[in-house]
């Protein structure tokens, strides 16, 4: 039995086949970029109809490829927070909005939640411009919609006829009663949620199947279970190992994130939620903590384009040269805040700059700026369970930077952190959770401490 993976991203679409034990099977990928639309305006957007053709091309290329034999379960991980407007016909009304979207501003007739303490512990989420409870009336004044639906439930839905929210993308709305498993009155009415326009929710266990237009095309895909998606940062923390509360990881791609899973199964009481931590839902018995950033991996990416830097080994030199928390003090926000915070994009700054600063200074100023925030983050994540947690990194940005690594493991001291370097954890976890094996006793054996050598990172590889 082989298992698709698909990986909704943001900057990328991919298609990934694994075998039963969730090991990927060589050149058994298919990959393509997207492209984020944004402004200074603070837009974040990505194109529908664009966006389902890059994953119909993925599949297309697996199957000629033969990639789909024998595929019995396809596994999805998404994006969180992603809306879409949609028309009586289904077809979209405007862009997706992404994560990186701060556009959106709270209606000037609403004043929120009436207990906002009570409505952040329900939902694990704020009201605020990232959820669906500011980003719908926001979109209601500008288009016509009868219907709202994430990207995940788009792309799925053009595929298998149905494709319902699970809780997991539905926790991501902010709309979300997270002991209950059901869409939370209050936060409907601040969204000012109509009858039908939301998604209906996926229940445990559930499976979809392809429309027959598409096993005609893909016919390694017949009879091949569907399963719910789950969210990228939830399927990147499984794949890590990190499915208790002794170990959080931190995973460092487009943007950063740092999370912490705890059981959690419907309907029982949830551990108390420290006042800047957010909380969504793996599945229907687990829920993850934690908090993300709008910068990560994108931050070398603007260094690299704008300021001349060294590549390869002869970066990897340079920035041996500075100190793990060295570099030009730095606030990294580029792209403004993630919840609960409320800075706007282009909210980035650099401090004591001289003719002698050079560009390696400043990457290694933005790095030290992420593990900073990373730090502060994690410590009160920490207050939510009885003892210190090991940390586990992951990522193609810090897979790709030693330095990156150092910088993190000096942040986060005393605590042990380790590096995982396997580029497909999205992919791994979203099959160990559509597989049931979510709860698979982690093997931190396998994963190096950021001080081992040789440097577990690609050679030559200082690109993230």
């Amino acid at each position: 039995m082989n298992i698709l993976a698909l990986d909704l991203g943001t900057s990328s679409v991919r298609g990934l086949v694994l075998d039963e034990r969730t090991v990927p099977l060589p050149g058994a990928l298919a990959r393509r970029k997207m492209r984020l639309a944004v402004d200074d305006d603070g837009a974040g957007t990505l194109d529908g109809p664009g966006y389902l053709a890059c994953l119909v091309e993925c599949l297309d290329e697996l199957q000629a490829a033969g990639h789909l034999r024998d595929v019995s379960m396809v596994a999805v991980s998404a994006q969180w927070h992603s809306v879409l407007p949609l028309d009586p016909a289904g077809a979209p009304l405007g862009p997706v909005l992404t994560w990186l979207d701060t556009r959106p501003e709270p209606p000037a007739d609403r004043s929120g939640p009436a207990d906002a303490e009570a409505f952040h512990q329900r939902t694990g989420t704020w009201w605020h411009r990232c959820y669906w409870t500011v980003r719908l009336p926001w979109l209601r004044a500008r288009v016509p919609a009868v219907r709202f639906v994430g990207l995940a439930e788009y792309v799925l839905g053009a595929l298998l006829g149905e494709a319902p929210m699970s809780v997991s993308q539905a926790s991501g709305t902010g709309l979300l009663d997270l002991r209950t498993l059901d869409w939370d009155a209050e936060a409907c009415e601040l969204a000012g949620v109509r009858g039908g326009e939301l998604p209906p929710l996926a229940p445990a266990g559930w499976r979809g199947g392809l429309l027959p237009e598409f096993v005609r095309r893909w016919p390694g895909l017949t009879g091949a279970a569907w399963s719910a998606p789950i969210g990228d940062g939830a399927a990147s923390n499984v794949g890590s190992g990190c499915v208790d509360p002794r170990r959080a990881a931190v995973t460092v791609g487009t943007s950063a994130a740092v999370r912490l899973i705890q059981p959690a199964p419907a309907g029982v009481p949830l551990p108390p939620l420290p006042g800047g931590l957010w909380r969504y839902r793996v599945d229907h018995e687990h829920v993850v903590t934690g908090a993300a950033y709008s910068s990560g991996g994108n931050l070398f990416a603007w260094a690299n384009r704008e300021l001349r830097l060294p590549s390869g080994a002869e970066l990897d030199a340079a920035l041996d040269r500075v100190p793990p928390d060295g570099g030009v003090p730095a606030d990294p926000r580029f792209g403004g805040d993630r919840p609960p915070g409320l800075a706007p994009a282009a909210s980035g700054k650099l401090h004591g700059l001289a003719f002698s600063t050079t560009a390696v200074e400043i990457l290694a100023g933005l790095m030290a700026g992420v593990c900073s925030r990373v730090a502060d983050d994690l410590a009160a994540i920490e207050s939510t369970v009885d003892q210190p947690v090991e940390v586990v990194l992951g990522g193609g940005a810090v897979t790709a930077s030693p330095w990156w690594r150092r910088a993190f493991a000096s942040a986060l001291a005393p605590r042990t952190v380790r590096h995982e370097p396997n580029p497909e954890i999205g992919a791994t976890g979203a099959a160990l959770v559509a597989l049931g094996r979510l709860a698979d006793p982690a093997d931190p054996t396998g994963i190096g401490r950021t001080d081992d050598q040789p440097s577990p990172g690609p050679a030559g590889g200082s690109r993230p």
